[in-house]
Order: structure tokens, then C-alpha cells, then sequence
């Protein structure tokens, strides 16, 4: 007959073989990683991840920026290939990225444009060598995918700032040299609009509070259609604590609603400490049937969460395309309407 002390020691030892206390934890994240800041005669890799670039005169407007800025552009492989509205196959977009992470000369990576086509890549990128050479990725719109899958996957801090034919004008050149040459830890609020200059009240660019308050978390988000499509898969940052900013356009109203709705009923925005609505241009209600308003839709899903939060941000598909930090930790005043970075997001 089997001692029962014998017994129990012994199955006490084998249930420690399956259950470890180091192994049944959530794997810890790895460390922040910041990219290089630029420099005069940074090179920049020029990239078409997106949707293809069918005049190549727009290939030559980006040059031109880059130069402008002082730094040199070099140009990816499979920049002006096709594959119906693709720049290319999936694996040769994909590829272009791959080597421009690892070629120590480059500093940052420009996509031309959006479009579609960045969620398609993310299976095929080698994120082990990109977290082991960080630099620059920077872009919005479609590039919210890459942008996002960037940090998600090596808690790299990417940015959503300008593509490479956006309008490149005063203020988003200087947004953008403050965050990626200087290394300022900027704080940004909605720009005064000089048709307001004479007015005795503010008509442009005006935020509404949702709820009162401040708070501080690791900024993430995009266009709300893009990160919408990557909810569940491998590729959206972890959203527990974060502050959340989301943008679209040309959009009605209900599917605005059936995006966040979506959101809402995965968890995600369960999980957030703040909250920021920007531009959604050209988003309108179906003609064929009464609406909700834009403003009925972003209270309904924010308000009851009970978490700093406004509407009106000047992030989205308008100029200037402000450099904002994804994954980085920020404060927001939903009062004020501004987004204060706690540091800088270059070394």
C-alpha cells in the first residue's frame, strides 16, 4: 500500500514540474527604445509601403522636401513598383523596410504616401532586427498600421506625423524639427486659425471637454478605420493605461459608430486612462436615413468611461500634420486641449 505522506509529497513535486511561478506570469514587456535624433546630412529612406505611386513627379516632390529639410534622401528598391493599387508585392514593400532597418547609414524611414496596404506587410517584417536597429518611422493614415505594429511588437517609439507628400509648410516643418532634430519635449494644443485674428471669439479650431480632468499614460493611436481592422491581432499596442487619439475621413457617421462600437466591445476602451478625438473630414450622415450626430457618437461610447477626454484635436488628414510620439508618455489637460511630452522621444 502506498504511504500517503509518500503520495502526496510526490504529487506536490510533479505539479511543480507543469506550474511555474516565473512561467505563468504575463511576459514582461521590453524596455522603451527611442531612435537616434536627426542631424544636417541625416540619410532618409524613402519607402512606398502603401498604395502605389502612379506619377513620378510626386516621387520628385518628396525629394525635394527631404533635401529641403538637410537631409539625404535614398531611395528604397521597390519604391515605384506596382501591383495593381499596391506598391508592389506584399514581401518586396515589406523587404524595402527590412533593409533600410538594417543599414546603420539610415537614419529615418518616409513613406511617400498612404493609402492602403501597410496591415498587409506586418507578417513579413523582422521585427527581432528592428528593435536591434532602432531609427525613425514616421507617416499617418494607412501608416497608422505600421506605426502601431512597429511599437507593439518592440516598444519602439514610432511617430504619426507627416508622409512624404504632405504640405511640408511652416509650422509642420517646425513641429517636426523640434520632436525628431532637437529632442524637445513639446507640448501641443489646437493652433490659432488666422481667420480668427479679428473676431472677438474663437470659431476655428475650437475642442470640446468630454470629461474634466488631467492624466498621464503612453500615447497611442491613428485612423480609427486602420486600427479598428487590427484589433486581435499581434499588431495593436497594449492599451492598458494608455491615452488613446483617433482620426478619420471621409467616413458617415454610422460607420464612425460601428468602428468605435467595435472598440467598445473588444475591452479596449475599458482599458484607457484619457482620450482624444481628432478631425474626421468629410464625415457625414447617410443621406437615406436619419443620424446621429459625429458629437452624439464620440459621447456616447467616451463620456460614460469617466476618463479625461476632449474632441477636436488638430490630428487627422488636415495641414499641418503634427509629429506626435506613439508610445511615449504624455499628459493630457481635456480643459485645455493639450498633450504635454513627459520626454523627449529621441536620444
Amino acid at each position: 500500500m502506498i504511504n500517503r505522506r509518500n503520495l502526496l509529497i510526490g504529487l506536490a513535486a510533479t505539479s511543480s514540474i507543469f506550474v511555474s511561478p516565473l512561467k505563468s506570469g504575463k511576459a514582461s514587456p521590453p524596455p522603451l527604445l527611442k531612435p537616434k535624433r536627426l542631424q544636417a546630412g541625416s540619410v532618409v529612406g524613402i519607402v512606398s509601403p502603401a498604395s502605389a505611386t502612379f506619377v513620378r513627379e510626386e516621387l520628385e516632390v518628396v525629394i525635394d522636401a527631404v533635401k529641403a529639410l538637410g537631409l539625404v534622401p535614398r531611395l528604397a528598391p521597390h519604391l515605384l513598383e506596382r501591383y495593381g493599387y499596391l506598391a508592389g508585392k506584399d514581401q518586396e514593400r515589406a523587404g524595402d523596410i527590412n533593409q533600410f532597418f538594417s543599414d546603420v547609414s539610415v537614419a529615418a524611414i518616409l513613406p511617400i504616401r498612404g493609402g492602403w496596404g501597410c496591415s498587409r506587410i506586418l507578417p513579413y517584417l523582422d521585427y527581432k532586427r528592428i528593435r536591434q536597429n532602432p531609427k525613425i518611422m514616421i507617416g499617418f493614415s494607412d501608416l497608422t498600421a505600421l506605426i502601431l505594429a512597429l511599437n507593439a511588437k518592440t516598444n519602439l517609439v514610432t511617430f504619426h506625423g507627416p508622409n512624404g507628400l504632405t504640405s511640408w509648410r511652416t509650422t509642420q516643418t517646425e513641429y517636426f524639427r523640434r520632436v525628431l532634430f532637437n529632442g524637445e519635449s513639446v507640448t501641443f494644443q489646437n493652433l490659432k486659425d488666422g481667420d480668427d485674428e479679428n473676431r472677438l471669439m474663437q470659431v476655428n479650431n475650437r475642442i470640446q471637454t468630454i470629461t474634466s480632468g488631467r492624466v498621464k499614460g503612453k500615447l497611442i493611436g491613428g485612423n480609427l478605420s486602420v486600427l479598428s481592422a487590427i484589433v486581435g491581432s499581434p499588431y495593436l499596442p497594449d492599451l492598458q493605461g494608455a491615452i488613446l487619439f483617433l482620426e478619420d475621413t471621409g467616413e458617415n457617421i454610422y460607420r464612425i459608430d460601428r468602428m468605435m462600437t467595435h472598440l467598445k466591445i473588444a475591452g479596449l476602451f475599458n482599458k484607457l486612462a484619457g482620450f482624444i478625438f481628432g478631425q474626421c473630414k468629410g464625415c457625414s450622415p447617410d443621406a437615406d436615413y436619419g443620424s446621429l450626430t459625429l458629437e452624439e457618437v464620440v459621447w456616447d461610447h467616451i463620456k460614460p468611461l469617466g476618463i479625461p477626454a476632449w474632441y477636436g484635436a488638430m490630428i487627422g488628414h488636415i495641414e499641418p500634420v503634427l509629429t506626435l510620439p506613439i508610445g511615449l508618455e504624455v499628459e493630457i489637460d481635456a480643459d485645455t486641449g493639450t498633450i504635454r511630452m513627459l520626454e523627449s522621444a529621441v536620444v
